[in-house]
């Protein structure tokens, strides 16, 4: 038993007022962060293990305070220790969506995630969380060269092939910025909504910005680890715009939105390629890059969409290739 996993039980049994406790680990996310639950009678607890200086507790602190003024289900803060990074917190539940999703309650599921994802965005107010600039969206297209084409397929980009990045990354950033801003989970997606009452609850949220109004909902629907049919995301994409348009949101006129949705996508995609193969070299995670072929795949499904993109899947086929030649030689 380490001496800081010590410290953390000492310091939750302190706040719960109780001699000895058990903290069962639940999870451990992609970040440096840890989780566990704690049973102290008939109540459930979560407790957060945030190590500074790598984790900082305070943005989710003060997030999750702005997702319940939005009426939005998010974990009650119950006792914190920032300076520690501990953080006791009430339990949402043991399924998330991920768990349960089947194509026959996804409609029901989803349903209540846009509402949810709508109440968070009509509280959204310029200012409050850091802006989705240019700026952070070029920070994390740059992640999917440094660590997906550089580390993961071990290619040099000549300076050709880095003109016809630089366009496509430029296309995507406009987009974004020129989208209704809103609030921005930046990370809605299966796996960060608990099933519970009220439906969902919402995890995750530490990363909060303000940003292009689609975002959150291609997280929802284009997820790292369930794939829904092209079809059945233009059904839902369709249901969101309409609602959120009801709910008095400034959505644009729909086939831009539709495009908005597509373009934010993409940089999504691009960026996640990028993050997985960090995880895995970097921070020694082997797990997250076996799911890269469905974020290639939904790069491939949105750029033939537009033959803005051409160049950029004509350059990820050769980029592919070379890869392959290349573990051939070796």
């Amino acid at each position: 038993m380490s001496e800081r996993f010590e410290q953390l039980q000492a310091w939750v049994a302190g706040a719960l007022q109780v001699q000895t406790l058990r903290l069962e680990p639940i999870s451990a996310d992609a970040s440096f962060r840890r989780y566990f639950r704690s049973v102290v009678g008939p109540r459930s607890y979560i407790v957060m293990d945030a190590p500074p200086p790598q984790e900082d507790c305070q943005p989710f602190v003060r997030i999750a305070r702005l997702l319940q003024d939005a009426g939005v289900h998010a974990p009650e803060v119950l006792a914190q220790d920032l300076a520690r990074g501990f953080l006791l917190l009430s339990d949402l539940g043991q399924k998330t969506y991920l768990d349960v999703l089947t194509a026959d309650n996804a409609d029901a599921l989803f349903s209540d995630a846009m509402g949810a994802l709508i109440r968070w965005q009509l509280a959204s107010r310029p200012q409050v969380l850091p802006a989705y600039d240019r700026i952070l969206l070029r920070r994390e297209l740059n992640l999917f060269v440094e660590w997906y084409v550089t580390c993961h397929l071990k290619i040099t980009l000549t300076a050709a092939e880095r003109e016809i990045l630089e366009a496509s990354f430029a296309l995507l950033e406009d987009s974004a910025l020129a989208q209704p801003r809103v609030y921005v989970h930046r990370d809605y997606m299966p796996r960060n909504l608990m099933v519970s009452v009220p439906n969902p609850g919402v995890l995750d949220f530490q990363d909060a910005v303000y940003g292009p109004i689609t975002y959150d909902m291609v997280s929802l629907f284009k997820d790292a680890f369930i794939s829904w049919d092209s079809r059945q995301v233009g059904v839902w994409r369709r249901l969101f715009w309409q609602q959120a348009r009801q709910a008095g949101l400034a959505v644009q006129a729909f086939p831009e939105f539709e495009r908005a949705f597509d373009w934010v996508g993409l940089q999504r995609h691009l960026k996640v390629l990028g993050i997985f193969a960090r995880i895995h070299y970097r921070d020694g995670k082997p797990g997250y890059l076996k799911d890269t072929p469905r974020f290639l795949n939904y790069v491939r499904e949105t750029g033939r969409l537009y033959k803005e993109f051409t160049p950029l899947l004509t350059l990820l086929d050769a980029m592919e290739s070379r890869a392959q030649k290349s573990m051939v030689a070796i």
